[in-house]
């Protein structure tokens, strides 16, 4: 079974390590591939980021994804008309306005933390349903709980079971990710899947978190490089 990590930064984007020391950590850890997520700033930057990322991969020997993590609904419009350009979409969570709109758009991939930095968990019934319409994937983000403490720990866990709750009520994508902004705070698989049995997922489902729902994202990857791929659930004859 092949497990990814579908969002980690590295110093292109906020984080402390280089692209080659997470992915060297990662393979070292048994995955098979991790996306790297970036802040959009230009779309001339996509092509250097798709180089670097290449020679990278080829390197260390695994797969790595090139992904773009929205901050706002302005960048998140700009990365919707530039879908073909890059392999995943992500939308940073905390804004209620903003995670509504990242289950509404098809083209997402992964509404990360939606609990961020509130009291309440960011989420609700209704943007499960739409989660599901679109085949949005709902983050569970280990960094979150790693670095925080007592209260505020308490907290965000809590939250992260109520959304738990709510996409296994309705079926929402679920997928755990270690949101890693330094090779040090990567996990082995398992850790993962541990998390996330604690937080309320049957080890079948916590698994699938990290193999089966990345690996869907990956063939849609695959999918819009295809010439005939207009956008989700349009394709030339």
């Amino acid at each position: 079974m092949a497990y990814y990590d579908m969002h980690v930064h590295s110093a292109f984007s906020g984080g402390e390590s280089t692209l080659e020391e997470i992915a060297s950590r990662a393979k070292l850890l048994g995955f098979n591939g991790i996306c790297f997520s970036e802040y959009f700033k230009n779309k001339n930057e996509i092509q250097v980021l798709k180089e670097k990322i290449s020679s990278v991969s080829k390197k260390i020997g695994i797969k790595i994804f090139l992904g773009f993590e929205a901050r706002n609904s302005n960048e998140l419009r700009k990365l919707v008309n530039l879908r073909r350009e890059y392999d995943v979409l992500l939308v940073r969570g905390y804004d209620l306005e903003l995670n509504r709109m990242a289950v509404e758009t098809p083209e997402v991939d992964i509404l990360t933390h939606p609990e961020l930095n509130r009291k309440d968990s960011g989420f609700n019934h209704i943007m499960a349903k739409e989660a599901v319409k679109n085949n949005v994937a709902i983050e569970v983000n280990f960094r979150n709980i790693l670095l925080s403490n007592k209260a505020t720990r308490s907290l965000i866990m809590q939250n992260i079971v109520k959304n738990i709750k709510l996409c296994k009520k309705f079926k929402a994508p679920i997928i755990i990710n270690s949101g890693a902004i330094s090779h040090w705070q990567l996990r082995d698989p398992k850790i993962l899947m541990s998390m996330g049995n604690l937080l309320g997922l049957e080890l079948n489902e916590a698994k699938a978190a990290i193999s089966d729902i990345p690996d869907k994202i990956i063939k849609q990857i695959n999918e819009r490089k295809s010439s005939k791929w207009i956008m989700p659930g349009v394709k030339e004859l």
